[in-house]
Formats: C-alpha cells, sequence, structure tokens
C-alpha cells in the first residue's frame, strides 16, 4: 500500500511581498525544502509531486534536479494544481501537503500515514484556542461562537487516493481551499490527526521570523 505526496506550490505569494515565499531561506534551506525534507525519510512515500506556479517551477527544477522529485505546472486555483497533480499519482493512498509549511514533523506524517490506512481520509488540525466571534458586514459583533468543537485546519491532508480523484472530479472548477473541505461537502467522513501549534503556514514576513526561531 504505497503513498504519494503532492506539495503545493502553485500560489502567487501576493499576500507575503515582492518575493515567493516558497524560495526564503531559513538558515542554508528554502521554505519549500524544510516542508519536503521530513517526508522524505518514510519508505511508504514511494513519489513526491509539486505542482508549481509557473514563475518559481524552473527554479524549483533545479532545486530539486536530482531528488526524483516530478514537477507539474500547477492551476489557477490550489484546486486545480491539487487536481492536475493527482492525475500523475497511482499509489493507493496520497498525502497533501503545504509548501509554505516548513515546520511539519516526522511525528506528525507517522501519525497522518497510520490513521489515513484505518480512517481513508485525515487531516492535520489543532483545537481552537480564540475566543471567536461572528461579524457582519458593519463590523458589528453579532454573537460569540462556542469554540469547544472548532478546529483550525492545517496540512498534512492525506486520502485514499481514488476517492479525493473522484471528490475532484465531481466538484472540478470549483474553488475549494482545502481537499478534506470537498470531501465534507460530499458528505464522506473526514477524521482529525491532532497536529502542533507551531506548524504555521508562511502567509507574512513575520511567519518566516516564527519559523526561523523554531528552525
Amino acid at each position: 500500500m504505497g503513498i504519494s505526496l503532492i506539495i503545493t506550490a502553485g500560489g502567487t505569494s501576493s499576500r507575503y511581498g515582492n518575493t515567493n515565499k516558497l524560495l526564503e531561506k531559513i538558515d542554508s534551506k528554502t521554505v519549500i525544502e524544510h516542508s519536503v525534507e521530513p517526508f522524505r525519510n518514510f519508505e511508504e512515500i514511494k513519489g513526491i509531486i509539486i505542482p508549481a506556479n509557473i514563475s518559481v517551477i524552473g527554479r524549483l527544477t533545479e532545486m530539486f534536479s536530482e531528488s526524483g522529485i516530478k514537477l507539474t505546472e500547477g492551476g489557477q486555483t490550489r484546486q486545480e494544481s491539487v487536481y492536475k497533480a493527482l492525475q500523475t499519482v497511482n499509489e493507493d493512498y496520497v498525502i497533501i501537503h503545504d509548501g509554505a509549511r516548513p515546520l511539519i514533523t516526522e511525528d506528525i506524517i507517522q501519525n497522518v500515514i497510520d490513521m489515513v490506512k484505518k480512517y481513508d481520509a485525515v487531516s492535520v488540525m489543532t483545537k481552537t484556542t480564540d475566543t471567536i466571534k461572528e461579524v457582519d458586514e458593519t463590523g458589528r459583533i453579532i454573537r460569540t461562537i462556542d469554540r469547544s468543537k472548532l478546529y483550525n485546519t492545517q496540512t498534512p491532508q492525506a486520502f485514499r487516493t481514488d476517492l479525493i480523484k473522484s471528490a475532484h472530479e465531481k466538484l472540478k472548477g470549483g474553488n475549494y481551499t482545502d481537499d478534506s473541505s470537498m470531501l465534507e461537502e460530499l458528505g464522506v467522513p473526514v477524521y482529525i490527526v491532532e497536529g502542533s501549534y507551531k506548524n504555521i503556514k508562511i502567509t507574512s514576513k513575520n511567519d518566516l521570523d516564527f519559523a526561523k526561531i523554531y528552525i
């Protein structure tokens, strides 16, 4: 029961600034190299695919030229990028991870592998600790939402391959920002794998500073 890994790199880093966040350095390695590296220690992972934005695909091809990692051109949305990468997946299971999450640990990855073989669809998540407010379009607070059942979504997420491929086919052309929400839309159960509050996604330069501290 082999596993493929998709590392998403199709974004433009428009919220980050003038440079692509995946190419920023933390110590001597780029953000995306840190995101990929922990997965390479698992024998179950048979292949790695990176759907990349056309602006960085040349640089990433050079970076991973001797690693056996496959680079493909990403789509206009995250959903489209993952869909394109899924067309090359032949293993029984697939893990999907954000290229901008460089603080993922081997312990979490192992838990994801163990859990997806049991439940077919899993997502790394952390329990929400902040008080959450619902606000209307004028900026007025409407209500405080009970946080006892609220979780923050992270990656990796992992799925039985035929299950997630079918979801992408049925919901093709949408703009889902994570893959587990597609299965939720179709009524397919997705289960939690406990994540880490350190497993942040690099969105701003402050996030990069935070990651440098933990690395």
